[in-house]
This record gives structure tokens, C-alpha cells and sequence, in this order.
């Protein structure tokens, strides 16, 4: 089956038995995101540098589009911290066309993605990896937040760190207002979180700063007048494409991309754990790629899900995706009705709904979790990847953090493999039967996965077998190996057999096998040498012992002599 036919059927299945009820249902929890996303909406738009309108266009373009090409019945999508964050590092180096143009090209890079059913392998990624990445984040979306709070206009800059540091370059005016405003948005969100949960904070807060300013006419930057319409004057067109910057505006659309990507993905997850529903992690990919290839020719901002938004669609009794398709034309509404009241915002109450948002974004009970359970190789993943988002870039810093993370789990893995040698004790296999045992004998016990990083310390450990005529290799718990760690063993037999030793493997496993045929151990060995466990190998050298003696034991006995004599 296609994937447009898996849509149709998708589509069928989530609208099977749908009534007034259940569209009740979604126009509430429709109603309800779009209050909650306006003033994020508008904040995501300034935080990336771009302005409210254009975060708003990405609200609205993003919601309907994912709404209808959605991998679920339950995701919200739009603009979000992490994209604000890749945008202010674009707009640095390329300027809005760049913008554009990267999301573009992000938008066709997940469409591939999701064409190629890569949304299996997008989630494996390490939870320490992605702890600094959203506590990064954060930390980014409450530095650029400063400017506002404080009533200043100081340069962009590429990273963190090169913002914070152009604070203390030359002396700065601040606005009292600003500051108290923001303060006050703050304040207003920890009141209304703590007692009144049940009502959109941010709105609120939004609008009651927003009176006091009018009231009094504070001298503090606000919004300004929204365009009546959802095709805003600086939107991306062919003739204005950065075709001269491919390779910059290519690198950002990757990044975009992965962010996308990652972020839907994580959250189509969580909310098919929230609600029981299925969730199409492939058709999701297609579903953002057709997003974001569509928001910059209408003038929006990179979009992917939202966990904080799809949460409370699903808390609200959303039934469909006509919930996410409600919201985008609730927030086209607000376009040419709010337009005036919105105008009148200010910046600083808007960096107070940002600032509580980045404080929340940051994952305190996973690091708490690290903390009080001394967990030192997460804390060092997290650490090194939320300092790449500081001093280089989002990219940048994902991978470096996944490369760290994998050379933890390569240094435990390898830590964790042994090979214990010694001789056979009879009482260990009581079903074997076994009365004796002869000390040429030996046993290895391998346990734990062989790779190139556990080779070596593997090769000095097989080194205690060298003195024995007859070696059970017990692979039971070795789950996989590598040809590195293979050529290690193959060394081993081989010593043993070229000194007219026998070497049988036990309960190794298939994919293990397999290379082990490959490196030639099969052909060196024998298959009668294949055993299903030690003890059936064993009772084999115990009845051939039985019947004619040990004769290795004998002919090493009378060569000793010979050269003794």
C-alpha cells in the first residue's frame, strides 16, 4: 500500500462515526489552543529575529497544512523555541532571504525523509543529547530575551555566548518601564500557573500588561500595526531565492530539518502516549516538509509540532485533526479583528512570555534525576552539548553531543564484556553427569557484546587458554561481534588447534554465527564442533575421555619425558 492510500485509510479510520458531539469536542479544544498559541505565536516570531506577524502567518499556514496532512489526529504545529534559536544564527549569516530559503529547502529535505520511512531512526537519539539540546534552547530563547527586558537595541550576534558578551562592551540605557513590565508579565504567570492552571496564562498576562501600558502611556516599545492579511510584504518569491548561497542556505535547511524533524517526532510520540492514538511518524515528515516549504512564500518562520500545544489539545478532548485545522483559522480571525490590540503589545511583556517559557522548556526533572542519582557520563553529555549551543551552533552542538554520548556507551560497552577462563567444575552441570574432569580442560565463559573497542583486552584474556589441549567457548551472552573482535577469536582457535589442540563453541548465536562463518573460524574448527551448551561439549570430552583416556594429556606426558630424558 502507498502512502496516499495509507492516508485514506488513516483518514477514514480517525472520522469513522463522527458526529455534532465530537466535532463539539474539537471546536472547544480548536478554541483553546488558539488561545494558548497567539501570544506564543507572536513570541517565537520576534525571538527569531523576524517579527509577530511572521511568527503568526507560521501559526496559522503550519496548523492547517499539518492539520491536513498530519501522521495524527492530535498534533499542533507552528512556531517553536528551538526554531527561533536556528533562526537567529540564519539570519546572522544569510539575512531573511536566507531565512526563507533554508526553510525551503528544509521543508523538501523532510518530505524526502518521510518518503524514504526515516522517521524510525530520527528518535535515536540519547536523552542526555537531547536534555541540553532543550535546556540550550532555553538558555538561547532567554539571552535574546534581554533586549526587550531591559528596552535596548544591541547587534545580533552568531552564538550565546558573543551576545552576552556584547553586553559588556559599551554602556547601556536601560528602560525602567521595560524592565518593570517584564517583571510583571513574570509575576503574573507564576500567580496564574500556581492558582488558576485551568486558564491561558499567557494571554492573560499578555492582556493585563498590555492595559497598564495603555493606561498609564508607558514609553516602551510595543508590537505595531499587523498586516491585514496572511501574505505579508517580505515573503520569499524565485526572483529573490539565495541561489548564490546554496551551500550556507543548504546547511541551515539540514539544520532545520533534523530540528523538525526531531521535535515532531518526540512529540507525535508523547501524545500518542497521552491519548492512545496512533501516530504515523513517516506521513508526520511529509506533513512538516509541506509546512515549512509553504510558510516562507506567505512571509512565516520554520514550524514543527509542539509538545506544550498538542498537550493541551488533547487535555481539551481534541477528537481530530479538524482541532489543529480550527486553531490555524481561529488565529486568521485574529488577524483582522485583534490586529489593533495586538499592535498595542509591548515587547517587554512579550519577553516576559518568552522568559517564563524558556524556564519551563528546560528539562529540571530529567537533570535533577542525573543529579540525585550521581549519574556523571549523562551530566557530561548534557554539559557538552548545551555549551556547543552557546559558543557554535545548534548542529554543531547535536552532533558533537551525540558523538560524546556514543563514545560513552562504546566505553561502557567494551567495559562491560569479560571472558572468564578456567577449569572444568563438575558441579556447575550437575545434568551433565560428569565424575572428573581432566586438567587439560578448559572452559571460557564470553559474556557481553565483542567489538574493535573490546578486541584487544578480549585477545590478552583468550591468552589464558594457550596452555590447555581442549577449549569450551561458551557464547551464550555474547549478543553480537564485530570482524575485529572475530579475528580475535579466529587467533585464539587457531593457536590452539595448530598445537593439535580442539577447540568446541557453545550456544553461540545465529547472527554471531554468521560472522564467524565469515572469518573462516567455521572452516578451522568444524561444524561437529558446534555444541548447544558447555554441558552437552563437555560430556562429548568426558565420554571420549572415559573410553580411551586423555590421549592429548598422555602424548604431552611422554614428550615432556623424551626431552626430559
Amino acid at each position: 500500500m502507498d502512502r496516499s492510500r495509507q492516508w485514506v485509510t488513516m483518514l477514514r479510520q480517525e472520522f469513522a462515526g463522527y458526529n455534532r458531539q465530537r466535532f463539539g469536542h474539537d471546536l472547544i479544544a480548536g478554541l483553546t489552543v488558539a488561545a494558548v498559541c497567539l501570544p506564543l505565536a507572536l513570541a517565537y516570531g520576534i525571538a527569531g529575529g523576524m517579527t509577530a506577524a511572521a511568527g503568526l502567518v507560521t501559526a496559522i499556514i503550519a496548523g492547517v497544512i499539518t492539520g491536513v496532512l498530519g501522521g495524527s489526529s492530535f498534533q499542533i504545529s507552528g512556531p517553536t523555541g528551538a526554531m527561533s534559536a536556528v533562526l537567529l544564527v540564519v539570519l546572522h549569516r544569510n539575512g531573511i532571504v536566507g531565512v526563507y530559503g533554508a526553510t525551503v529547502l528544509g521543508g523538501i529535505f523532510l518530505i524526502v525523509m518521510g518518503v524514504l520511512r526515516f522517521g524510525r531512526y530520527v528518535v535515536f537519539i540519547p536523552s542526555p543529547v537531547i536534555t541540553g539540546f532543550t535546556c540550550g534552547i532555553a538558555l538561547i530563547i532567554g539571552i535574546s530575551q534581554i533586549d526587550p527586558m531591559l528596552g535596548v537595541h544591541t547587534p545580533l550576534a552568531e552564538t550565546g555566548i558573543a551576545k552576552i558578551s556584547g553586553y559588556f562592551m559599551e554602556p547601556l540605557t536601560i528602560n525602567p518601564s521595560a524592565l518593570v513590565l517584564t517583571i510583571a508579565t513574570v509575576v503574573i504567570l507564576l500567580l496564574s500557573n500556581r492558582y488558576l492552571p485551568q486558564i491561558p496564562d499567557a494571554l492573560v498576562a499578555m492582556a493585563l500588561i498590555t492595559g497598564t501600558s495603555w493606561l498609564f502611556m508607558l514609553p516602551v516599545e510595543t508590537i505595531g500595526a499587523l498586516p491585514h492579511t496572511i501574505l505579508l510584504s517580505d515573503h520569499l518569491s524565485l526572483d529573490a531565492f539565495p541561489w548564490s548561497a546554496w551551500r550556507d542556505v543548504g546547511s541551515a535547511g539540514f539544520t532545520i530539518a533534523a530540528l523538525a524533524a526531531i521535535e515532531s517526532l518526540m512529540t507525535g510520540t508523547a501524545g500518542a502516549a497521552m491519548s492512545g492514538k496512533p501516530f504515523d511518524a513517516d506521513q508526520e515528515l511529509i506533513a512538516q516538509g509541506a509546512a515549512n516549504l509553504l510558510v516562507p512564500w506567505f512571509g512565516g518562520v520554520p514550524s514543527s509540532a509542539a509538545i506544550s500545544r498538542t498537550a493541551v489539545a488533547i487535555r481539551n478532548g481534541a477528537q481530530t485533526r479538524l482541532t489543529s485545522i480550527i486553531h490555524g483559522l481561529i488565529l486568521v480571525s485574529c488577524v483582522f479583528v485583534l490586529g489593533p490590540v495586538i499592535a498595542a503589545v509591548p515587547m517587554a511583556s512579550l519577553a516576559g512570555v518568552l522568559l517564563w517559557t524558556a524556564w519551563n522548556m528546560c528539562d529540571w526533572h530529567t537533570l535533577r534525576r542525573f543529579w540525585h542519582a550521581r549519574l556523571t557520563h549523562p551530566w557530561v553529555v548534557v554539559l557538552i552539548t548545551l555549551g556547543g549551543m552557546l559558543v557554535l551552533d545548534v548542529s554543531q552542538a547535536i552532533l558533537i553531543g551525540i558523538a560524546v554520548s556514543a563514545l560513552v556507551h562504546i566505553r561502557h560497552a567494551a567495559e562491560a564484556a569479560s571472558v572468564t577462563i578456567g577449569p572444568v567444575d563438575a558441579g556447575r552441570m550437575p545434568s551433565a553427569g560428569l565424575a572428573g574432569s581432566c586438567p587439560g580442560v578448559r572452559v571460557a565463559y564470553i559474556n557481553g557484546a565483542l567489538f574493535f573497542g573490546n578486541a584487544v583486552t578480549v585477545q590478552q584474556q583468550l591468552h589464558q587458554a594457550d596452555g590447555c589441549h581442549t577449549l569450551v567457548m561458551s557464547m551464550r551472552g555474547v549478543p553480537s561481534i564485530d570482524m575485529q573482535a572475530a579475528d580475535v577469536l579466529h587467533a585464539a582457535i587457531r593457536r590452539i588447534v595448530d598445537n593439535d589442540g580442539i577447540v568446541y563453541v557453545a550456544g553461540v548465536q545465529p547472527a554471531v554465527r554468521t560472522v564467524m562463518d565469515k572469518v573462516g573460524i567455521s572452516a578451522d574448527i568444524g561444524e561437529t564442533q558446534y555444541c548447544w551448551d558447555v554441558a552437552s561439549a563437555l560430556q562429548r570430552i568426558h565420554d571420549e575421555i572415559g573410553a580411551h583416556g586423555c590421549l592429548r594429556c598422555a602424548e604431552r606426558a611422554s614428550a615432556l619425558s623424551r626431552n626430559g630424558g
